[in-house]
């Protein structure tokens, strides 16, 4: 006998469904992972953890793309920084690169000196 709570879901149709119910009635503005989490009635530590099971992996990692894809399209469109801040969430990260150059340069060379048996 299998121990812990007993899945929400039974199977992934069942699952995909209430998703596909959640994108279809939600304009993509307003998408969120918390608003997938009050659709299918659990927290968001529980779509974590369905993630994390073979069958059901597909159908979240599917979800969260589409929500991290409404704020990425919002983000080009409006520049805002709490776009910004839920694609941090989603793994995406700021990068600088800086280049220095100086105008005081110090080579150094190493003279190698072929020897032959003589």
């Amino acid at each position: 006998m299998p121990a812990g709570r007993p899945l929400k879901f039974k199977n992934v149709e069942e699952l995909d469904a209430k998703i596909k119910e959640y994108f279809d009635k939600t304009p993509e503005d307003e998408l969120t992972i918390t608003g997938l989490a009050l659709a299918l009635d659990c927290e968001r530590h529980t779509i974590q953890s369905y993630k994390e099971r073979d069958e059901f992996s597909t159908s979240i990692k599917r979800a969260y793309l589409k929500v991290e894809n409404a704020y990425e399209k919002s983000l080009r469109k409006n520049g805002r920084t709490g776009d910004i801040f839920a694609l941090k969430n989603f793994g995406w990260q700021d990068r600088q690169e800086v280049e220095q150059v100086s105008s005081n340069r110090v080579v150094i060379c190493n003279d190698l000196e072929e020897k032959d048996g003589n």
